[in-house]
């Protein structure tokens, strides 16, 4: 397939105003603490969101999900064609909680120093909702109209599993959907300098599913100075061991052989059949997030056991965050099963879907003449995150999703390492080179 950009009149506008835009949704501390009371602030937000529309004669709807606290905006911009599928254009407005003596800068100071707006939330995608915000409004000061019905959607809780976002509102909103095809939301349009000349662009079409466990182990109690055979503790650690320990066999899916072979072309080295660790070296950073996508994980992260140094507990639990790769599902649950024995049970916390994309389509095309506008040496490759996104409940309708914000890094800047990360920042010109992108994008679609 091909795609030709359209010629389009700039939005100056839009450039002009997200920046302060993205420092001003920064500035509203939105951290998702779970369930606990502190998660208030993105409510907040939320309104900050529906005021910016209202200003230009949008009419929003500001949703409560699970509680007045979990807030959603939802606005529907017309398109010209109605005989067009809808695109569902969605950000989430939570972060990550950020300690701030860590920090260079205030993470919700949202300061500019050297080029950048620093804080928490800058790439985690408070960028994303800015540039969304800044497109859609110049969009409605000089009368311009997609092609296609554009659904907007700024959502909670995505930090914390989307319970009281998006999962909420597929399952108790879906008017809000109907008629949408394809979705645009994060992580990926982010650039990767190879040479001068050439920067590569991974759209994000997959995603591993999510599993995460709770291991449990029995015993009897008893005083820890005495013999003791049937420790609830010792269980627990020993299969907790052996699930940490376990080499996963490597998987390919047709997302990571295409991202892999897109690489080799791009580097020119052959990286399709080397082993994990010689590909995961080549690639530095990135080969984390490469490896981790080459093969199931369950990485153990909690402990908990006991209340008194002498005594014996007759339990022992520890949690494990599992991530499954597509159409491996059911060898990750064999496998758990066989690692962790009988003498523990397994609860099922949390689990979500793997999903995949097709990249081959008009879409995508667009994206990629979209960005190769702006950016002569812009080159899309497609590509699957280790974590997992709002995507996973817009799939459930049917709807194909796709991770673009764009967004022009610097080449020495370590993208990922921004994400959750301290001194979390974007570049102010990434911002205004994302907006004339997805502006070029979203009125050719």
């Amino acid at each position: 397939m091909t795609a030709t950009p359209a010629a389009l009149e700039p939005l100056p506008d839009a450039e002009a105003e997200v920046v302060q835009l993205t420092q001003e949704l920064i500035r509203i501390d939105s951290s998702n603490w779970g369930d606990a009371p502190e998660t208030v602030g993105e409510a907040e937000v939320a309104e900050y969101c529906a005021a910016r529309l209202r200003e230009v004669g949008l009419d929003p709807e500001i949703i409560a999900t699970t509680r007045s606290a979990r807030q959603a905006v939802c606005v529907r911009i017309p398109g010209t064609d109605p005989s067009a599928p809808a695109l569902l254009l969605h950000g989430h407005i939570d972060v990550v909680p950020a300690i701030a003596e860590d920090w260079t800068h205030p993470p919700f100071g949202a300061e500019l120093d050297e080029g950048f707006v620093w804080g928490r939330g800058a790439v985690d995608m408070k960028d994303m909702d800015a540039m969304i915000l800044a497109v859609v409004r110049a969009w409605a000061r000089n009368g311009i109209s997609p092609r296609r019905d554009v659904v907007v959607l700024f959502l909670p809780d995505e930090e914390a599993g989307s319970r009281h976002g998006s999962h909420w509102l597929v399952d108790n909103r879906p008017d809000l959907f109907e008629g949408v095809s394809e979705a645009i939301g994060e992580v990926g349009g982010f650039s990767l300098t190879v040479r001068d000349d050439l920067r590569l662009y991974p759209i994000q079409t997959a995603e591993k599913g999510i599993r995460w466990l709770r291991l449990r182990a029995k015993g009897r109690a008893g005083h820890g100075s005495m013999l003791h055979d049937d420790n609830a503790v010792t269980a627990l650690c020993e299969a907790v061991t052996r699930v940490g320990r376990h080499q996963w066999p490597v998987r390919r899916t047709k997302t990571v052989d295409a991202f892999l072979d897109q690489l080799s072309q791009a580097y020119g080295v052959d990286l399709t059949g080397g082993e994990l660790d010689k590909v995961m070296a080549h690639l530095g950073t990135l080969g984390m997030l490469v490896g981790a996508t080459m093969q199931n994980t369950a990485n153990p992260t909690m402990l908990s056991a006991g209340y008194k140094h002498n005594v014996i507990p007759g339990e022992a639990t520890a949690s494990i965050d599992g991530r499954v790769l597509p159409g491996y599902e059911e060898e990750f649950e064999d496998t758990i099963r066989a690692i962790v024995g009988d003498a523990v049970t397994i609860e099922t916390v949390v689990e979500d879907m793997a999903i995949e994309a097709p990249f081959d389509t008009l879409t995508v095309d667009l994206m990629a003449a979209a960005l190769k506008a702006e950016d002569p040496g812009a080159r899309t490759i497609p590509y699957m995150i280790s974590g997992g996104t709002d995507a996973k409940a817009f799939t459930r309708h049917g709807i194909d999703c796709y991770g673009f914000s764009p967004l022009q890094m610097p080449a020495d800047l370590d993208y990922w390492r921004l994400f959750h990360g301290v001194d979390e920042r974007v570049p102010v010109d990434g911002l205004r080179f994302g907006v004339r992108v997805l502006d070029r994008f979203l009125r050719a679609c």
